[in-house]
């Protein structure tokens, strides 16, 4: 096995934003709270951080602020995927240089490559990155589907480390441990399947639950890493309402409106992502305060 990133609860944190830019103090302060509450990872410019819709200058001084804000403390990997590999390339120059610990690289989308450009794409970029390079196949939102067959190929390369794994297929990540749980990590990147993913041999998870309920989410993962998957389940069930309340809109807009209602920033988002309906913010602060959070 390849040197591990994180084991545990890993946050993909929003990124709070003014009217014209970045809300670096809201940042600030809520790196502090994620890691005050034991998150053992954070990951910035993902989709939960809206990279998608922020300028890469600006991406890199985010990366650049969480990386000496951390200061260490837990790892830090950034998004620098697109569907663009040059693009790719330059973010993940950009990143390594700022002193991120890790990568992680979503799937192209739009393009929707063949696995042999998915492979030949997510080469190119491990031969250029001087960090760890964690893969996210998030078929449901890039329209490919990195198949565990060509995982299997990416593995053999030495820099790349693991995987972020987002189909909800649970077949699928039987087959991606089947083939490839002794070449690489394993990260869940569904919410919902935290503890699923975890009993049949994942690392850990990518959460955009975390950013609302940091301790309750690391007590979940560091369950599992006991192998107490019964307390594990536990905290999954009594999670999963919050977490559907999270998933009722297209992420980031519902995890936006819970972080901003908790006071870190206000509820800005970039086009074209708009601010909640407003029976799903209801019923998403009403998960919320069930788990003892003022709204």
């Amino acid at each position: 096995m390849k040197n591990t990133v994180f084991t545990g609860m890993a946050t993909a944190i929003v990124t709070p934003m003014t009217e014209t830019g970045i809300d670096y103090e809201a940042l600030g302060r809520f790196l502090e709270f994620q890691i005050e509450s034991g998150i053992n990872a954070i990951v910035v410019m993902g989709t939960t951080g809206e990279n998608a819709t922020i300028e890469p200058e600006d991406q890199k001084k985010v990366i650049q602020y969480t990386v000496e804000k951390v200061a260490g403390r837990v790892p830090v990997i950034a998004g620098t995927g697109t569907n663009n590999t040059e693009h790719v390339l330059a973010n993940t120059r950009n990143a390594c240089k700022v002193g991120a610990d890790a990568i992680l690289v979503v799937t192209p989308y739009y393009n929707k490559a063949t696995q042999n450009g998915l492979i030949k794409h997510f080469t190119t970029i491990a031969d250029a990155s001087t960090v760890p390079v964690i893969l996210y196949n998030v078929p449901g939102r890039t329209g490919v589907n990195l198949l565990p067959k060509t995982v299997a190929k990416l593995a053999e390369h030495p820099n790349i480390v693991a995987i972020k794994e987002a189909t909800g297929n649970m077949a699928q990540m039987v087959e991606l441990q089947a083939l490839c749980g002794d070449k690489l990590d394993i990260y869940s990147g569904e919410d919902a399947l935290t503890v699923p993913m975890m009993a049949m041999g994942a690392a850990g998870t990518i959460s955009v639950l975390s950013n609302v309920v940091p301790k309750e989410s690391v007590a979940m993962t560091d369950a599992c890493k006991a192998g107490d998957y019964q307390t594990a389940a536990q905290w999954q069930c009594k999670l999963l309402p919050l977490t559907n309340a999270l998933f009722s809109e297209v992420n980031p807009i519902p995890v936006k409106a819970a972080v901003s209602a908790m006071g870190y920033g206000k509820e800005i988002l970039r086009l074209p992502l708009t601010p909640m309906e407003d029976d799903n913010r209801a019923n998403l602060y009403e998960q919320m305060r069930k788990l003892g959070i003022n709204v």
